[in-house]
């Protein structure tokens, strides 16, 4: 299973950006990507604890949740709806159809990547926290 990937941008000044430039020239690194995701990777190592703690105490899940069309057909039979808390990423299958999303998800929170259909990113855009 290949890892999901987010695509972010990061302004640097020229001089940090030079520096980066010179550990990649010498060799300590592959790529400008392959620092910074080894830096971002030693300071969330760094603040472990303090991560794990805040996703107690905010209920997240951390890792990834997905919601198949099955998942939803369950809860609304059951007369149930979702509060979906995530760290990391929240994927709702591509056959959920955005009313099936409405009736059974009443919030979503996501730190980190949402995936799904336009159709129901749409339909929960106002869920959306």
């Amino acid at each position: 299973m290949a890892i999901e990937t987010e695509k972010i941008t990061l302004n640097l000044g020229p001089v940090d950006l030079g520096q980066v430039d010179l550990l990649v020239q010498e060799g300590f690194y592959s790529t400008r990507t392959d620092f910074l995701r080894t830096a971002i990777r030693n300071q969330l190592l760094v603040h472990a604890d303090v991560l794990k703690q805040a996703a107690v105490r905010k209920t997240l899940v951390l890792g990834l949740q997905r919601f198949t069309r099955k998942d939803l057909e369950a809860v609304q039979a059951a007369g149930q709806k979702l509060r979906i808390r995530v760290l990391g990423l929240a994927t709702i299958d591509e056959d959920v159809s955005p009313e099936l999303a409405m009736a059974t998800i009443d919030e979503i929170y996501v730190l980190g990547a949402f995936h799904a259909s336009a159709g129901v990113k749409r339909a929960l855009a106002s869920r959306l926290q």
